[in-house]
Order: structure tokens, then C-alpha cells, then sequence
């Protein structure tokens, strides 16, 4: 019998070409290697995962994370990787935060912005699209950093309470930016987050160390693939067939 107190879902974060080796604009290293990982976890009947949610960038051209759309010194654009802009609230002036800027990725409707061939995109319950209001930036599939008010929200929090969902378990791409955001607002909005350290990578990966305490301190737990809480997803559908 299923445990009432155990609902969980799956979010698959940006698992798309522009993420991955060889050829992504902004391209995880062995970003394409956590693949298997996660497509046994989508394997998983909907018995035990009653929503597996996959989750993709989707950027226009004139988005305000890419360095390209930014005035550097001189005649030049900024730097990606390298240089930030400040994003300032459409809707309140008073209200701004810091972004690193990246090079263009995961345009809208582009082969960048595709899920990898790879992905078992049969077994997603839902995609949903993030980062497509140019004014902001999404690393999170709940919503932008921006509160007062809020300018960019996918409808996340609303869908996992529809489902009744208990626990959020994150993987994909990348660690330190949209698994970390889209964690770290799972556990804000009450859900008992969890991210699969196997099943992700880092675009920083000499960082990671000091971004999981971060990530932990936010009340979000990195686990392993051997450890128990994802033992219980396929020890729930073992026990169901």
C-alpha cells in the first residue's frame, strides 16, 4: 500500500544540447554522462513517481543573461562566464539583484534548446519551460529571484500540490545554478527537497564542495545514488509490482 506521507515527484532540469559536450554553447562537463541515471529514475512506474516533470530553458534571442545583449567596454559586448549585469525589477525599480552572464544558449525553438536524443522523453508527465521572459532570469523552475513582485512564475509550486506531491527529488543541469535554484525553492514552498549528486554536474566543479553546504543550509539534502532515499523510490516499485 503507498505511504500517504511519501507522494514524491521527479524534476529533470534542462537536460538540453546547449548544456551538453560536444558541442553546447555553454556545455556541462560530462553533463551528457548523468543520462542513464536519470532515465532509470523515469523508468520508474507511475505508481511510485505519479509526476515526472522535465524542464527546459527557453530563452528568446534578446534575453538579459546573455552577455552578447550587454555593452562591455568600448565597443564590446560583455564577457560571458566572466562579466555580470544587474537586473532591476520591471514592475518595482527598487528591487534589483546581480546575474553572471553566459553566452547565448537554449534560444527558443533551436537545436540548443533541445532536449538530448538521449533523455527518454517518453516518460515526462510535463515540460515546462523557464527562462522565457527576457527582462529576467530563471535558473529555478518555480519561479525568478524577484519577489516584490513576483515577474516570472511556471505554475511548479501550484502543479506539485495539485498531485499532492510530499518530496521533490532534483537532477540534471547544472548543479550550481538551476538544480541548486529549482532545490532550493522545492524546500521554501515545503517540500522535502532532495538532489541525486550522481545526477547532476556542476559548471564550476571545483566549487561544488562549498555550493552543497550552501544548498544544505537552505534546508535541501544532496544525497546518493546508493543511499536510502533513493533506494525507497525503487524499493516503492518493487513492492508495487
Amino acid at each position: 500500500m503507498a505511504d500517504p506521507a511519501f507522494r514524491p515527484a521527479l524534476l529533470v532540469v534542462d537536460m538540453q544540447e546547449d548544456f551538453c559536450p560536444p558541442n553546447g554553447s555553454l556545455a556541462v562537463h560530462e553533463g551528457r554522462s548523468i543520462t542513464p541515471l536519470i532515465n532509470s529514475l523515469l523508468a520508474l512506474p507511475s505508481s511510485t513517481l505519479p509526476l515526472k516533470i522535465a524542464t527546459k530553458d527557453w530563452h528568446p534571442p534578446d534575453h538579459i543573461s546573455f552577455a552578447s545583449n550587454h555593452q562591455g567596454t568600448g565597443t564590446e559586448s560583455k564577457r560571458p562566464f566572466v562579466d555580470t549585469a544587474n537586473v532591476v525589477n520591471p514592475y518595482n525599480p527598487s528591487e534589483s539583484y546581480t546575474t553572471r552572464l553566459w553566452p547565448v544558449h537554449c534560444v527558443q525553438s533551436t537545436p540548443g534548446a533541445a532536449l538530448i536524443p538521449e533523455l527518454d522523453t517518453s516518460q515526462p508527465t510535463h515540460i515546462i519551460e523557464k527562462g522565457t521572459d527576457p527582462r529576467v532570469e530563471m535558473y529555478s523552475a518555480f519561479y525568478d529571484p524577484l519577489t516584490k513582485p513576483r515577474v516570472s512564475d511556471s505554475g511548479l509550486a501550484a502543479l506539485l500540490r495539485s498531485y499532492a506531491i510530499t518530496h521533490v527529488y532534483v537532477v540534471g543541469l547544472a548543479a550550481d545554478y538551476c538544480v541548486r535554484s529549482t532545490a532550493e525553492d522545492a524546500a521554501r514552498e515545503g517540500f522535502a527537497a532532495y538532489v541525486i549528486e550522481e545526477a547532476t554536474r556542476a559548471v564550476d566543479p571545483a566549487g561544488w564542495e562549498g555550493c552543497r553546504r550552501e544548498i544544505e543550509s537552505k534546508g535541501v539534502r544532496v544525497v546518493r545514488w546508493e543511499g536510502s532515499e533513493v533506494r525507497r523510490l525503487f524499493e516503492g516499485a518493487h513492492v508495487e509490482s
